[in-house]
């Protein structure tokens, strides 16, 4: 049996195709790179030319920025802060330790994936150790810095509200991760004190280029690792046979913003889950299952079984895992992956440390 994917307006399409290896971070080298001159020779003075100019254009497309050097970290980070741009790096990597060390330590802070990674510097000898113990680091050199901006990795489809303060949220999620590690309690005590606060709604075109980021942006936490155009979005949307849905996350530390996309396939006996997409940002925090969930709960209201497609892509595999904990089973090969069904026997529970509204009809409403 194979279960083919009825998007209206197919051939309508015209949105340019996502990037392949689009880049979440930029991590910069300090000495002769990011600025001119080494610092501890007393020469680091201003920042090279350009570098000022890309790093605020790249903060505005929502791309991360780091450091990565070996240098005194205190008197680096006193230069930075006097170069007016100390603020656009987070878990910056300061001290006598290996490029390669560095870059991992920030990507495993940042969330994010190696291969979602460059770097940039002027030694030869630190690119090719980073390449050689990091392949899937993009690796740039000094003299690609003028046309960096320009590189179609660091230039998302989709440059959103969310996009420019994607800086902003990830500062909040270090607060978070310093409150936790100050929490003298079970993990579930220190989650009740966030105020988690879900919001799932119907998308509107309002949402249709963040909904588009998150198709292309999340790898890890998608079901299918399919990317959806904004043509195909607004198709959906307007489908009185689909429901495309947003999740969006705050709690006492701020908003979090659009964290969760769902795609789901409607008739009377079954809704089909065509695409579920988590941000790999909030999936410590106890609620990646939650939109999982609550369309299971409201699917179940109206009387209709749910469905579920999951398409392994390499990187997806906690997708997997986490239809399996919420009662999924396989019912057969579709699409070089599997359609799923859930048990009713298995109702999911949603967490009590997270208040959940939304606009989907509950079975008193209809």
């Amino acid at each position: 049996m194979r279960y083919e994917d009825p998007v209206p307006n197919r051939d309508a399409v015209s949105d340019p195709a996502p990037v392949r290896g689009a880049l979440k971070c930029l991590v910069w080298d300090l000495d002769e790179t990011l600025w001119s001159g080494t610092l501890l020779e007393g020469g680091a003075g201003s920042l090279a030319p350009g570098v000022e100019a890309a790093i605020r254009e790249l903060d505005r497309r929502g791309i991360l920025q780091s450091v990565a050097s070996k240098n005194d970290h205190d008197v680096a980070w006193a230069q930075l802060e006097a170069l007016g741009v100390a603020e656009y790096f987070l878990h910056p990597q300061i001290g006598w330790w290996s490029k390669a060390g560095s870059i991992e330590r920030i990507a495993e802070r940042l969330g994010i994936g190696l291969d979602a990674v460059a770097f940039i510097d002027d030694q030869e000898v630190e690119r090719q150790e980073v390449t050689f113990y990091l392949p899937q680091v993009t690796v740039f050199e000094t003299a690609q810095l003028p046309g960096l901006i320009d590189d179609p990795r660091l230039k998302p489809r989709f440059v959103t509200a969310e996009s420019r303060s994607r800086r902003s949220m990830y500062v909040a999620d270090a607060e978070r991760q310093a409150a936790q590690d100050r929490f003298d309690g079970p993990r579930d005590a220190f989650l009740s004190t966030l105020a988690m606060r879900m919001t799932i709604r119907r998308a509107t075109v309002d949402d249709l280029e963040r909904a588009g980021e998150l198709t292309v942006r999340t790898n890890q936490l998608n079901t299918t690792g399919r990317a959806y155009s904004h043509a195909e979005l607004a198709a959906l949307i307007e489908s009185a046979d689909h429901l495309v849905l947003i999740a969006q996350l705050d709690d006492r530390f701020g908003s979090s913003g659009t964290i969760g996309l769902a795609l789901v396939e409607l008739d009377k006996a079954h809704w089909t889950i065509r695409l579920l997409i988590m941000s790999c940002r909030v999936v410590s925090r106890g609620i990646g299952s939650v939109l999982l969930g609550h369309i299971i709960r409201r699917a179940r209201e109206q009387g209709a079984a749910v469905r579920a497609m999951f398409v392994p892509t390499g990187r997806n595999k906690q997708m997997f895992v986490t239809f399996k904990f919420a009662g999924f089973r396989t019912l057969a090969d579709a699409e070089d992956g599997q359609l799923l069904e859930h048990d009713p026997a298995r109702p999911p529970a949603i967490p009590s440390y997270v208040e959940v509204v939304s606009d989907l009809p509950s079975a008193e409403a209809a």
